[in-house]
């Protein structure tokens, strides 16, 4: 597989980490969630490393920042169901504030990426 340029970001590299994470913490959820929360979880996170690698594709430094900003987006999305997923006790608190502060650091160094971009 080539070394595309995107898989050298910091902030892609930590966001696989997170979507990896959301996988593994979700597989223990209620079967009924599977079509609900879970997905829903698995959706946002997937969509912040993507959204980076689409972007890095484009054409412009504009359009790269404008998928980056939707991959912060996607974060702060996460963030919530995984707030969610703690209020219905599908994540300990424990969990819950792991998963929620590997994706704080997910999003500071998107953070960076948009003001580079900027």
């Amino acid at each position: 597989m080539s070394d595309s340029i995107y898989r050298r970001l910091d902030a892609w590299n930590k966001a696989m980490r997170l979507a990896t994470e959301i996988y593994t913490a979700t597989q223990s959820f209620p079967r009924y969630e599977i079509y609900g929360l879970v997905a829903q979880m698995r959706r946002a996170a997937v969509s912040i490393p993507s959204n980076i690698a689409e972007g890095r594709g484009r054409d412009t430094k504009r359009d790269f920042r404008q998928f980056v900003v939707r991959a912060r987006g996607s974060a702060f999305e996460l963030q919530t169901q995984i707030t969610i997923a703690e209020g219905l006790h599908y994540l300990s608190t424990e969990d819950a504030e792991r998963l929620i502060h590997q994706s704080d650091v997910v999003v500071l160094v998107v953070n960076g990426l948009i003001r580079h971009l900027t």
